[in-house]
């Protein structure tokens, strides 16, 4: 009994599906494309984020560096999500 309920509420559930499936492709080709603002403003605070986030961090590597080395120019900061090989145009590789 439970069985045969539970066939005939699947059965319902696939055919509603279906009928949507249906009504929905009908209208899709009119309506409006989706827009690419929400996105495009997401990858534009994601960058500056990233641009204010690593600036900060080499201002307070050269301000600690000051603290122990005072007067003496700072060495480049070592990459620190990038371990592969690097080219230094002026200046030193540093270890």
């Amino acid at each position: 009994m439970a069985a045969s309920y539970l066939w005939r509420k699947y059965a319902d559930y696939l055919y509603t599906k279906w009928e949507r499936t249906i009504l929905w492709d009908m209208i899709e080709p009119y309506r409006r494309p989706k827009s690419f603002t929400p996105l495009v403003t997401i990858y534009v605070a994601a960058f500056y984020t990233g641009v204010i986030g690593s600036a900060l961090t080499e201002q307070l590597y050269k301000e600690k560096y000051w603290e122990d080395h005072p007067g003496e120019a700072v060495p480049l900061m070592k990459p620190k999500f990038y371990s592969g090989p690097w080219k230094i145009l002026r200046g030193e590789v540093p270890t």
